[in-house]
């Protein structure tokens, strides 16, 4: 019986941490009210966007930058290669709004195995301002996105981040992404921040250059295999914390099939358990699969009925995360509740398969962890 104490206890203990967690993103993550107006002393802003290939709503997340409501930004594109698809896409975008001061980089500097982080050093160095935001190309910038970046920078932030928000799933698989990234993993970077272990975001990240040159410059990211995770550890380094914005940016998706989810998501814990392995650790506890098995284990020691404590768990998980969509106007259909129940159960075979694999692919890029060496030079 102690044994069916326990489980039961822990099946409340985890239950008690998710409806928090989900308390939390419920707040910080609401959609605004009305638009945040430009600062009165607006700082100026260099806007540095790695390219690649033409990605699903690629010229509309693109344009986005061109339409921000603020009055003193420049934009700089990074392409790798003059033969990239996307390359002609930014020149008839620069050239559609020649009010804004915006120009391409073509060329990147190896620094390290990581191919965003060599797309954009160049631009980094080309930045004219000291406040910098590094956006990835599928990242939907909202017209007021620098201002509310601007608006989480305290006093001791060494860095703020924007994690993505699924949006326009057009399949069943983009649907399943939208329950990876939305109620899921937003959820729980909000609850993180809030107790004190915020980390980066690589979507969206707002610098201050004198933070990124007192830990080494953007170089120095080349120290892990991921940039985020670099910047993680840069900024903590210095005594800094990192912030997310109020409101993550949208990314909107499109199609999906199953593979590109699950590589994906397969990629990114490969990458948290190499980068951050005491951290990881614990994840196998953020979906509800372990939760119901305990309260399912827990009903079987004390001869009741199997059944209703593992749908009474799964329903205490399920629902507030299905209100938490409902409440903060993200993607949310009738397929979604069923979609998180297939998420949590392959939680637990990504978060093994992370911690036996080194090796993925990134934009057709071989890439391994295994034996990393941190690279801060001129490659």
């Amino acid at each position: 019986m102690a044994m069916a104490y326990a489980a039961a206890g822990f099946c409340l203990f985890l239950t008690f941490l998710n409806l928090v967690s989900i308390a939390i993103a419920a707040i910080r993550a609401r959609p605004g009210l009305a638009p945040f107006p430009p600062p009165r002393a607006a700082p100026g802003v260099s806007i540095v966007r790695p390219v690649c290939d033409l990605d699903n709503f690629c010229e509309e997340t693109l344009e986005s930058s061109f339409r921000l409501d603020y009055p003193a930004y420049e934009i700089i594109f990074c392409v790798a290669r003059a033969s990239d698809p996307v390359l002609p896409l930014v020149q008839r975008l620069i050239a559609r709004h020649p009010d804004r001061p915006a120009r391409v980089i073509v060329g990147d500097e190896q620094v390290s195995p990581n191919p965003k982080l060599n797309n954009c050093v160049r631009g980094w160095d080309a930045a004219r301002h000291d406040w910098i935001i590094l956006a990835d190309a599928n990242v939907l910038m909202p017209k007021d996105g620098v201002q509310r970046l601007l608006a989480s920078w305290r006093r001791r932030t060494g860095l703020v981040c924007s994690m993505p928000l699924g949006t326009r799933p057009r399949n069943l698989w983009a649907e399943l992404e939208c329950s990876f990234l939305n109620t899921f993993e937003a959820r729980w970077q909000y609850c993180a921040e809030a107790m004190g272990l915020g980390f980066a975001q690589g979507k969206t990240m707002l610098w201050r250059r004198e933070v990124m040159e007192k830990g080494g410059g953007i170089r120095a990211l080349g120290a892990e295999i991921a940039e985020d995770a670099a910047s993680t550890k840069l900024v903590h380094r210095q005594g800094l914390n990192i912030n997310l914005v109020d409101s993550p940016f949208e990314q909107p998706l499109g199609g999906r099939g199953f593979r590109d989810v699950w590589l994906r998501q397969v990629r990114w814990a490969r990458m948290r358990r190499k980068t951050f392995p005491l951290f990881y650790a614990p994840e196998i506890v953020a979906g509800a699969a372990l939760p119901c098995l305990a309260a399912a284990y827990a009903a079987w020691m004390m001869d009741l009925n199997v059944v209703a404590p593992t749908l009474g768990a799964a329903l205490a998980w399920y629902g507030p995360e299905a209100l938490l969509a409902r409440l903060n106007r993200w993607h949310f259909s009738w397929r979604m509740p069923f979609l998180f129940v297939f998420r949590d159960l392959i939680i637990p075979v990504i978060y093994v398969d992370a911690w036996i694999t080194d090796e993925f692919v990134w934009r057709g890029n071989e890439m391994t962890m295994r034996e990393e060496e941190p690279s801060t030079g001129q490659g």
